[in-house]
């Protein structure tokens, strides 16, 4: 079986869901592409894109210019560099009767550049941004390709916001099977009106593995140690952990707060740290690789993840981190958010509160500071949840089953009987 992942990015550090799935279906003996818009994280890498030399295994497509006259330009470049080695190729992707827009745009021509003569069995979009992308791959390659997206998110959300509710309505008719990565989003796919028969819930995945667990207790210091890790973006709700943070700091000098990320809003964040004069409490710590993040997770007491829907409408799937953190043991300090509480039992594995409700965080992170005798418990529950539904082997099992079926069968509206979603 041969399989195609398209992304936007690669690679990229905050995105280990995707890297699992990569390295599982590595490791289960199937050969793996990467085709990606532009190249994500050089400054840091994730140590298995180099164990699996996976920047080998990446292609990336040349950028398509916004100007008409200079895309044309470009495009005849790469016809003079790249049309000898596959002549009908490149003469599909400008059959302009054939495929209209698509290709009098270009977009099939840049789309072909990396492909050439390889085909695959498989073409798996990683956020439904890039099915775009996919569709126009699975041209330039065979109909006989099953087309899968994975949504996780913004592509539900800030992505509908921005291009309007029938962004997807070619997708859905054009695609063989959709992912979203928890039930709140499948029923935002059946909202938009994608046939419940292509769509499966396959949830992102952790290597537990990787995460041992470890029974949380006050340490010898008294000290508790409160840590969040995330991209410095508005949906991930930093800056309401930081004011509720405040508020504790206020009472409760033994504390400190560790957070891990970068983007955008580092600035922001900065200043509102020295404006709340915590400066010597909170550390913005940038960006780490899985490993680093591990021994600080490690070395915590308490992990918050307080997303928020964006002025953009931009929304979480569920967030990496916080399986990540229950693995491990840590209670939690999320919200009611998306796909949130199917992770997250409130009041079991750690507190939800409303998105923005500085009170309420500031709320339950007092009171799990007051009461570090609840923590083994939470983590507990924690650990056991995240292994029951999140575990990336399990996932990755699934996975490949899903594959196989799309590919055995010639009815794939039958794969919801044949294949039923598993509940958590």
């Amino acid at each position: 079986m041969k399989i195609a992942f398209i992304v936007s990015h690669f690679p990229v550090l905050s995105e280990t869901f995707i890297l699992n799935q990569i390295v599982g279906l590595l490791d289960r003996g199937y050969e793996v592409d990467i085709y990606a818009d532009q190249v994500g994280d050089s400054y840091k890498i994730h140590p298995e894109v180099e164990k699996y030399r996976l920047l080998e295994r990446t292609y990336y497509w040349p950028q398509i210019p916004n100007n008409l006259w200079w895309r044309l330009f470009k495009g005849m470049g790469l016809l003079l560099a790249n049309g000898y080695k596959d002549l009908r190729l490149f003469m599909r992707s400008l059959n302009f009767t054939k495929y209209g827009k698509q290709a009098f745009s270009l977009y099939l021509l840049y789309t072909a550049t990396p492909l050439l003569k390889k085909t695959y069995d498989i073409i798996h979009c990683q956020f439904g941004t890039q099915s775009f992308r996919g569709m126009a791959f699975r041209v330039m390659n065979s109909p006989g390709s099953k087309l899968i997206v994975a949504f996780r998110g913004y592509d539900l959300s800030e992505m509908l916001q921005r291009k309007g509710s029938r962004v997807y309505d070619e997708l859905f008719q054009e695609g063989d099977c959709f992912l979203p990565n928890c039930d709140y989003l499948k029923q935002l796919v059946l909202k938009l009106g994608c046939s419940e028969q292509k769509v499966i819930v396959h949830r992102s995945g952790i290597d537990c593995r990787r995460f041992f667990f470890t029974p949380r207790h006050l340490p010898l210091d008294g000290r508790v140690r409160i840590v969040t890790i995330g991209r410095f973006v508005e949906k991930k709700g930093i800056e309401y952990g930081i004011r509720a943070f405040a508020k504790i700091a206020q009472v409760n000098q033994n504390i400190e707060y560790n957070i891990i990320g970068d983007g955008a809003l580092r600035q922001k964040l900065q200043q509102l740290i020295e404006e709340l004069n915590v400066s010597e409490k909170v550390k913005l710590l940038g960006w780490k690789h899985q490993e680093e993040c591990i021994k600080i997770l490690n070395d915590s007491h308490i992990l918050i993840a307080v997303s928020v829907t964006g002025k953009d409408g931009d929304r979480e799937g569920i967030p990496n981190v916080l399986k990540e953190a229950m693995a491990m043991g840590l209670p939690v300090i999320s919200t009611f958010h998306a796909g949130i509480p199917e992770l997250v039992e409130d009041g079991i594995s750690g507190f939800l509160v409303s998105e923005c409700d500085v009170d309420a965080t500031a709320e339950k992170l007092g009171y799990l500071i007051e009461h570090p005798e609840v923590w083994s418990e939470m983590g507990r529950a924690g650990r056991a949840h995240v292994e029951k539904y999140f575990d990336t082997h399990a996932l990755n099992n699934e996975l490949v089953k899903i594959y196989q079926q799309l590919l055995s069968s010639e009815e794939s509206q039958q794969l919801m009987q044949e294949y039923p979603v598993s509940q958590g």
